[in-house]
C-alpha cells in the first residue's frame, strides 16, 4: 500500500544537482575573474575552459561528498539541518582547501591558482548561503499561505452525532474528551479504567457523556457500544516500547487482534469514519527526512503492532469505510492522565527534583508533540470532510518541533539552570527519525498550539505547585504500572473462542509482526 523510498529521494537529488550547478558556476566564475584580473594588471592569462575541464570533476566530487557527509542532504545527526550560514561557510572553506591541495599533489587535477580559488569560494559560499536561506524563507511563506488558505469546511455536530471514544480515559483521550464535549458531540466513552476515573473526573456528570466501563477486547461490548454511533475513535492500546515488551502475546491481542475486531464491527455497523492512533515510531531508525510515503523501519514490538494495524485498516478502506490513521510524534505535556515515562516529561521532572538531566544518545532525532495538540488532531479528523481525509495516513506534529535529544536536554537546562546536564553515548533505544508534517497541515489545517518550552514549563509548574508529588509513582508509567501494580497476566482472558472468528490463522495480517 505504500511506495517505499530509496536512500536518495527525488528532493535530495534535486538539491545535489543544484549544488553541482552552483559549484561549477562558481568555478567558472572564479577562473573568469582571474582572467579579467590578470588582463587588467597586464599579466596575460588566455585560457579559462582548459583549467575548468581538468578540475571541475574534482571539485564536484569533493564538494558533494563533504556536503553529504556533514548532512546537507540527509538532515541527519551530524548536521542540525537548518542550513545555518556558519555551517555552510565552514564547509565550503573545507571543500576549497581540499580542492586546492588536490591540485598541488595530484597530477591529473589542474591547478586553478589561488586567485581563482578565492573568487570561486566566495561565489560558491554566497550562492549556497542564499539558496539555503531562500529555501527556509520559501517554506515559511508557503506554510503561512497554506495555513491561511481555505481550510477544510468542518462539519458542526448536530444533536444526533455520537462518537465512540475507546480508551477515552488515557493520556490522549482525557485531553480529547473536553474538546468533543465542548464542540457539542455526544460521547460514549469505553474504557476499562485501569488507572481509575480521575483523568475524566471533571466531565463525568456532563449530559452528553455516556460511560461504559468494559474491556474493548470483548466483541459483545464493542457491538453494544457502537449502537447509534457516527464516528469511532480508537485510542486504546498498550502504549510504549517497554510496556509492550512485557508480554508479547498480550500486546498482539490488545493492539492488533482487538483493533481488527473493532474495525470490522465498525464497518459492519455501517459507521463510515474510524480514527486510529498510530505512532511515528513506525519509522524506527533513519537519517532521512521522513513523510507518510517513506519506508518503515520498526525496531520494537510496539511499532510492529501499529504497522500491522495500519495494514489491516488500509486493506479495509472503501467508499463506505473511511479509516484515518494518525501517526503521533513523541508526546509530552500534562493531561488528565499524565505520564512520566516520556522523555520530555521525565527529563523535566528529573531536572527540578533530582537536579540532573541524563541524556542517552544525544544526537538522536525525535518529532515532539504536546498531548493537547495530539488531541486537537483527533478532533480535527473527527469533523473534517471526507475529501480532506483521502490520504488516510497523517503524521501528527510540527516541523519546528523536530529536535535532537541533546537539544532537548539543553532546552530543559535553560529552564532549570541549576540542573546538571549529563550526556551518555550508550543508548538502548535505537530510534532516530525526523518527520515532515506538511500533509496534516495542508489537509486538516492542523497547527500545534503549544511548544516544547511551554510543555517543559507545564511540568515544572505542576511539580512546584504540588499537582505532581512523586513523578516516580508507578501510575505515571505504563510499564511500571503494568508490571508492578497490575501484572500482565491479570489482563489476559480466554479469547480462543473469538480469535478464530476475528483473525483466521492464515490471515496475512500476522506477517508484519514476525517479518517487520
Amino acid at each position: 500500500m505504500r511506495a517505499p523510498k530509496s536512500a536518495l529521494r527525488f528532493e535530495t537529488m534535486v538539491r545535489i544537482c543544484a549544488d553541482l550547478v552552483i559549484l561549477n558556476t562558481a568555478l567558472l566564475g572564479g577562473l573568469a575573474s582571474r582572467h579579467i584580473f590578470f588582463r587588467l594588471t597586464e599579466y596575460p592569462e588566455n585560457t579559462i575552459l582548459g583549467p575548468y575541464f581538468h578540475s571541475f570533476w574534482a571539485l564536484s566530487i569533493i564538494g558533494i561528498g563533504l556536503f553529504y557527509g556533514v548532512g546537507f542532504y540527509t538532515k541527519g545527526r551530524a548536521y542540525a539541518s537548518r542550513y545555518k550560514a556558519l555551517v555552510v561557510v565552514q564547509t565550503t572553506i573545507l571543500v576549497y582547501i581540499i580542492f586546492g591541495f588536490a591540485g598541488f599533489v595530484l597530477p591529473f587535477v589542474a591547478r586553478v591558482g589561488r586567485p581563482a580559488l578565492l573568487f570561486s569560494w566566495s561565489y560558491a559560499t554566497a550562492a549556497l548561503v542564499c539558496a539555503r536561506l531562500w529555501a527556509v524563507i520559501w517554506r515559511r511563506v508557503m506554510a503561512l499561505e497554506s495555513h491561511s488558505a481555505s481550510a477544510p469546511a468542518f462539519a458542526k455536530p448536530d444533536s444526533n452525532d455520537t462518537v465512540l471514544l475507546i480508551g477515552g480515559a488515557g493520556y490522549i483521550g482525557s485531553g480529547l474528551l473536553p474538546k468533543l464535549l465542548k464542540a457539542g458531540y455526544k460521547v460514549r466513552l469505553l474504557d476499562a479504567f485501569l488507572y481509575g476515573r480521575e483523568p475524566i473526573a471533571p466531565w463525568t456528570s456532563h449530559p452528553n457523556l455516556e460511560i461504559v466501563k468494559a474491556d474493548f477486547r470483548r466483541i459483545d461490548v464493542v457491538v453494544r457500544a457502537m449502537r447509534s454511533v457516527n464516528t469511532v475513535i480508537h485510542l486504546g492500546a498498550i502504549v510504549g516500547d517497554p510496556a509492550c515488551a512485557l508480554d508479547e502475546e498480550l500486546t498482539i491481542d490488545t493492539n492488533l487482534l482487538a483493533t481488527r475486531m473493532i474495525a470490522e464491527v465498525t464497518e459492519g455497523q455501517g459507521i463510515e469514519r474510524f480514527i486510529f492512533a498510530s505512532t511515528c515510531s513506525v519509522y524506527g531508525a533513519s537519517d532521512l527526512y521522513l513523510d507518510e510515503w517513506s519506508a518503515l523501519n520498526p525496531v520494537s514490538l510496539y511499532a510492529r503492532s501499529k504497522i500491522a494495524c495500519e495494514n489491516v485498516l488500509l486493506g479495509m478502506k472503501s467508499e463506505s469505510f473511511c479509516p484515518v490513521i494518525l501517526r503521533f510524534g513523541t508526546i509530552y505535556g500534562l493531561s488528565g492522565r499524565t505520564r512520566f515515562d516520556l522523555v520530555v516529561n521525565l527529563l523535566s521532572a528529573k531536572a527540578v527534583v533530582d537536579g540532573v538531566i541524563t541524556v542517552f544518545g544525544g544526537d538522536q532525532w525525535r518529532p515532539f508533540l504536546h498531548v493537547n495538540d495530539a488531541a486537537l488532531a483527533v478532533y480535527l479528523a473527527c469533523g473534517a470532510p471526507r475529501q480532506a481525509l483521502q490520504e488516510t495516513i497523517f503524521n501528527v506534529g510540527s516541523n519546528e518541533q523536530n529536535c535532537t535529544l541533546g537539544e532537548l536536554g539543553r532546552l530543559i537546562q535553560r529552564a532549570v539552570p541549576k540542573a546538571e546536564l549529563q550526556f551518555f553515548e550508550e543508548n538502548v533505544d535505537r530510534r532516530n527519525y525526523r518527520v515532515d508534517f506538511s500533509r496534516i497541515q495542508k489537509s486538516l489545517g492542523f497547527s500545534p498550539e503549544l511548544t516544547l518550552s511551554m510543555g517543559i514549563q507545564q511540568v515544572l509548574e505542576a511539580i512546584a505547585s504540588g499537582q505532581v508529588i512523586d513523578y516516580k509513582d508507578p501510575r505515571y508509567s505504563n510499564v511500571r504500572f503494568l508490571s508492578e501494580e497490575i501484572g500482565p497476566e491479570s489482563l489476559r482472558f480466554n479469547q480462543q473462542q473469538w480469535v478464530h472468528e476475528v483473525l483466521p490463522s492464515d490471515s496475512a495480517v500476522q506477517i508484519p509482526i514476525s517479518a517487520a
